[in-house]
């Protein structure tokens, strides 16, 4: 999809973090965007930056957990913007945490959210795009899914999940006139779970802008690009390419590696300071 120009673009998350930096440029290449999140205020203020840059933005206040009731959301769309020509499954959330400390409702939480709600969307909206013989899916994975990340594990998942399906499901439509990428974006300034915990991703592990992951959507639609690794620099994405690849071979390399970097390490401060500040809320 060569042009975003008059396109329709439903962009779930699109009221905080990473999904605010692709409403941007969404608008920036005059695409109309279908924002979906809980968040109504949010829903809001992206619509006023949106609109700042003369970009369309329309809102939809749903919780993407509902799953069930996601039929009624896209019949709520078709009936006011009509058919969504890109999806970008960009929703997710992360509870770090050490595994034996995850309740039920956490895992049902991370779960769907990240790769049921993702999945299920798809599957709806698909048999318009096919009929139309054209559509793109974008969806927002983690270099968390190319090698789990210990005390973000479910996390690791879903990303994980997504990747794999991205992959099963571009073979799948190969032969049509769909596309389907899946991006990979390593740690995040600026917003995300990295930047609000104000504990530092590893100094080595490289860090990009949540503009650089935007820019990289919009890339991996007009390109038809399957999988995009967002990670810094050009010369940092092709060593984690390197080291992912290594890692398929030998994980143990992978762990040595992580251990280096003390990812294990800050994460478990991420999951302490978590679990610090959820005792702090539910005391007051």
């Amino acid at each position: 999809m060569k042009i975003l120009a008059d396109k329709t673009v439903l962009l779930t998350g699109a009221s905080r973090g990473l999904g605010v930096y692709i409403a941007r440029v969404l608008a920036r290449e005059q695409a109309t965007i279908v924002g979906v999140s809980r968040s109504k205020s949010g829903l809001d203020k992206t619509s006023d930056e949106v609109t700042a840059l003369g970009g369309k933005f329309i809102g939809f206040t749903f919780d993407l957990k509902k799953v069930e009731e996601l039929p009624i959301l896209v019949q709520q769309i078709n009936k006011v913007v009509g058919p969504v020509d890109v999806l970008i499954n960009n929703s997710g959330i992360e509870l770090y945490r050490a595994f034996a400390d995850y309740s039920l409702e956490d895992l049902q939480s991370v779960l769907t959210t990240n790769l049921l709600s993702a999945i299920e969307l798809t599957r709806l909206l698909l048999p318009s795009m096919l009929e139309r013989d054209s559509g793109h899916i974008v969806n927002i994975a983690s270099l968390a899914g190319k090698k789990g990340v210990p005390y973000n594990s479910i996390y690791s998942a879903t990303k994980a999940g997504l990747i794999i399906w991205t992959d099963a499901l571009r073979q799948e439509l190969a032969s049509t006139g769909m596309n389907i990428s899946v991006i990979c974006p390593g740690y995040i300034s600026e917003t995300g779970m990295t930047f609000d915990s104000r504990i530092p991703a590893p100094r080595l592990a490289g860090v990009s802008t949540p503009t650089e992951v935007a820019n990289a959507v919009i890339k991996a639609i007009k390109q038809n690009e399957a999988e995009v690794i967002v990670n810094e620099s050009r010369i940092t994405e092709n060593l984690t390419k390197v080291m992912f690849a290594i890692g398929q071979l030998y994980p143990q390399f992978l762990d040595a590696v992580y251990q280096w970097l003390d990812v294990v390490n800050l994460n478990q401060k991420r999951a302490k300071s978590f679990l610090k500040n959820r005792y702090q809320r539910v005391s007051k």
